[in-house]
């Protein structure tokens, strides 16, 4: 148990914690979402034809950055505590944008992306942890979406920015726009105090890193939910990864393209505060249920419409359909989050960099073959979700009725009337069950 003198001061109300709990997360996804509208203009700078798909590994890339450190802040943290991971995370991460920004060739800035993902991986990681080491069934699954929620109205403005600045001062200030804006949340950060207390920290030696991957990997629940997790954000990132070029070339749609990005993103955001009530109302795995039942029908939906149309549907009916399948991923993330961290209270910061590890790496390379498949239309993505849907609905089922009372209903979680009633959980460090250390 915390002592008074032990907390950082000064302490976070429960707004600032979300709203910086979603900031930090936003680091990455910054990395991601500004350079979109810059793709053009970074295939003119090194002399790609304009429909080249080779940029795209930009993304890859970065995205293998954030899958490959994720294991070393995971078992770091947890010995250490969370917040100096954290900076060291911020301060690669701006290292890795530094050298993207002054790349002098394209093989150079692939190298330097992943640099950069490495960097963006720690918020990532830390975040998740901090989170499971405060809250946890229900109340976390609200808790992630309100912090989700927050945190994807980034990728709803930045295509936006990203086009703006790229007009303004290039790719290559657009780069430096993102370090400026991961700084001034590593700033802000300080205001965060210590989430995991000293008696919580556990050895880095091998013997003991191993025992704790042991428990997240034998674990059936955290296992199935990691693989759907996976399958989920592989076609997701391809669709981030492609969107620039398929609504440029597909439906020439080039000039609206941040505009349609950040619409799509703000379904995301209404699914996610939705999710809220959602989990409220249904409980966690029963809304997993239905909501993947509802991602298997809209994709093997539009595959049905896109094979009629012969790969090409009407920009409408494409991206009307797009926006129903992120409005179920929306809903099923951080939910599918919650079902894989429930267990995991003991190792939070080994079982997060875990599921980030195999999450985003296979991610990244499922969404790279997707991405090399683009053959003028979105056949291909379109079938690559079709089967996502199917193979998800398959692992849900698996999963069954996994025994984790707190994740069937809000009732009897110890945190949830003080997450609610009070400003801050962190407000009271003398409280046995959120322990946090400063």
């Amino acid at each position: 148990m915390a002592s008074p003198t032990s907390v950082a001061s000064p302490r976070l109300g429960r707004q600032e914690f979300i709203s910086l709990m979603a900031m930090l997360m936003s680091i990455a996804a910054l990395g991601v979402d500004l350079m979109l509208p810059a793709m053009g203009a970074i295939r003119e700078s090194f002399g790609m034809l304009p429909d080249s798909t080779a940029v795209a590994g930009l993304v890859t890339a970065y995205i293998l950055g954030l899958a490959a450190s994720q294991l070393v802040y995971g078992i770091l943290s947890d010995r250490f505590g969370r917040k100096p991971l954290l900076y060291a995370g911020i301060g690669l991460y701006v290292i890795g944008g530094l050298a993207s920004m002054l790349a002098p060739s394209f093989a150079f800035l692939l190298v330097a992306r992943f640099i950069w993902g490495l960097g963006g991986a720690g918020p990532r990681v830390l975040t998740l942890s901090i989170v499971r080491d405060i809250y946890e069934g229900a109340e976390m699954a609200r808790m992630m979406s309100f912090i989700l929620g927050v945190f994807i109205l980034v990728p709803a403005v930045a295509p936006s920015i990203g086009a703006f600045l790229t007009d303004l001062v290039g790719w290559r200030g657009t780069f430096g726009f993102a370090l400026v804006m991961a700084v001034l949340i590593g700033l802000w950060s300080v205001r965060l105090p210590e989430s995991l207390a000293p008696e919580r920290r556990r050895s880095i030696g091998i013997r003991a890193v191993l025992e704790s991957g042991k428990i997240v990997l034998s674990n059936r629940v955290t296992v199935l939910s990691m693989l759907t997790l996976t399958l989920l954000f592989g076609v997701f990132l391809s669709y981030i990864a492609s969107s620039e070029l398929i609504f440029t070339e597909v439906f020439d749609r080039g000039a609206q393209f941040p505009l349609i990005f950040g619409s799509i993103a703000l379904v995301m955001a209404v699914g996610m505060f939705t999710n809220s009530w959602l989990v409220g109302r249904f409980g966690v795995m029963k809304l997993i249920r239905l909501m993947i039942l509802g991602y298997l029908l809209a994709s093997l939906s539009l595959a049905f419409v896109v094979l009629l149309a012969g790969g090409l549907p009407g920009f409408w009916v494409f991206t009307i359909s797009l926006g129903v399948m992120v409005l179920f991923q929306s809903i099923l993330i951080p939910n599918l989050n919650t079902l894989a961290m429930a267990p995991m209270g003991a190792v939070a910061g080994i079982a997060s960099a875990v599921i980030g590890t195999v999450s985003t790496g296979l991610a990244a390379l499922i969404g790279a073959f997707i991405d090399r498949q683009f053959d003028g239309t979105v056949l291909p993505l379109s079938l690559a979700f079709a089967v996502g849907g199917l193979l998800t609905f398959g692992l849900v089922r698996a999963i069954g009725d996994p025994e984790t009372p707190a994740l069937e209903t809000t009732e009897g979680v110890a945190l949830l009337d003080a997450a609610l009633d009070t400003p801050s959980i962190i407000h009271s460090p003398a409280s046995p069950a959120a322990p946090v250390n400063g």
